[in-house]
């Protein structure tokens, strides 16, 4: 997994996060940049753009699947021919900009002349999750033999294994895998973070990550949730201003969210600590003082024996600790000694 190797993913620490700002730029060139730098400035390692032409992506028949309450447009031509302006020059231009400012480019392409421009723009391409039966636009991915991010949205195992086949027949060797809910947006009780663990088993070669299209919260449950489950790479929609009506803006992060899902993170790795357990140097005087040894319950005698009448575990841990007690029962006391002294092996006849 040589890209994310270099990103330093694994294990407990930060994910790989791509802020998709999608069309949010209204194909506004300058808000695209704006959107860049605060994605970067608040975390993000990557920025992910769209690249489709209205008449390549649906028919003039092709009706909406999200929800009208957020997005009035009942038809899913009439959308994506609103925010089709960017071509090549524009996407080379952000390109440069992302490079310049140090932050990876992404945009999906929806059609094979998308591929083919943005081949040499991107480290990886990454491909939606209601592309993942097109088989031809699978195939030209797979022949830029280029990392591939796959969305799974709306998709069974069997669906994820044959894009996966056809990925890797093409070219294809590192291909990450995100769980995702083709809902816009997703309700919490729809989000099915679990599956990220199904993902795991199933394909436990590949990196598994998510794509999340749920309500952003404050406490950015669902995106920490993803990573405590195994999500090493994360995707989420990415605004500048998450009132602007329409389109994706109202499930996206704003800056202040991003700031916030990283400083969650950082918790999350604060806490989660080493990942084998022992006794830490903090807990040494708990050892010592929390736990028991063997105190005498009586007044004992020289040459007496121990037996269980006369003998208790009691804190402090600093004598004979009490994981010796089978050893000492039998033994004999080597001195006179009172009752509630802490047993110390120069106490016992060995």
């Amino acid at each position: 997994m040589n890209f994310l190797k270099k990103k330093n993913i694994f294990g407990l620490k930060s994910p790989y996060f791509i802020a998709e700002i999608g069309v949010n730029h209204g194909c506004s060139i300058s808000l695209a940049k704006k959107q860049i730098l605060l994605a970067k400035k608040n975390g993000a390692h990557a920025v992910k753009f769209q690249s489709y032409k209205a008449e390549t992506i649906a028919s003039i028949h092709s009706p909406s699947y999200w929800n009208r309450k957020f997005e009035k447009t009942s038809n899913q031509y009439d959308l994506f021919k609103k925010y089709d302006k960017f071509n090549f020059k524009e996407y080379f231009e952000l390109s440069k900009f992302c490079k310049k400012n140090n932050i990876d480019f992404a945009s999906t392409p929806f059609d094979l002349d998308a591929v083919r421009f943005l081949k040499p723009l991107m480290k990886f391409f990454k491909i939606a999750s209601a592309d993942i039966t097109n088989i031809p636009l699978l195939q030209e991915v797979a022949k830029t033999k280029k990392p591939v991010i796959l969305s799974t949205g709306a998709s069974d195992l069997k669906e994820i294994r044959r894009a996966l086949k056809i990925l890797k027949r093409g070219g294809s060797k590192e291909i990450i895998i995100l769980h995702c809910i083709l809902n816009y947006p997703t309700s919490d009780h729809n989000a099915n973070l679990d599956m990220i663990k199904d993902l795991k088993l199933n394909f436990n070669k590949h990196i598994i990550g998510y794509s999340d299209h749920t309500l952003p919260d404050k406490e950015m449950i669902n995106l920490t949730t993803s990573f405590l489950k195994g999500a090493y790479v994360i995707e989420k929609h990415f605004t500048h201003n998450k009132k602007i009506k329409g389109n994706d803006h109202f499930h996206s992060l704003d800056g202040k969210d991003l700031n916030n899902f990283f400083k969650k993170i950082l918790k999350i790795k604060k806490i989660s600590g080493l990942n084998k357990k022992k006794a830490i140097t903090s807990e040494r005087i708990s050892r010592l003082n929390a736990r028991r040894s063997i105190v005498l319950n009586l007044d004992v005698k020289k040459n007496e024996v121990i037996t269980k009448k006369n003998i208790v575990t009691k804190r402090p841990g600093t004598g004979i600790t009490s994981d010796n007690w089978n050893r000492i029962l039998g033994k004999r006391f080597k001195r006179n000694l009172k009752s509630d002294h802490v047993l110390k092996w120069n106490d016992v006849k060995i």
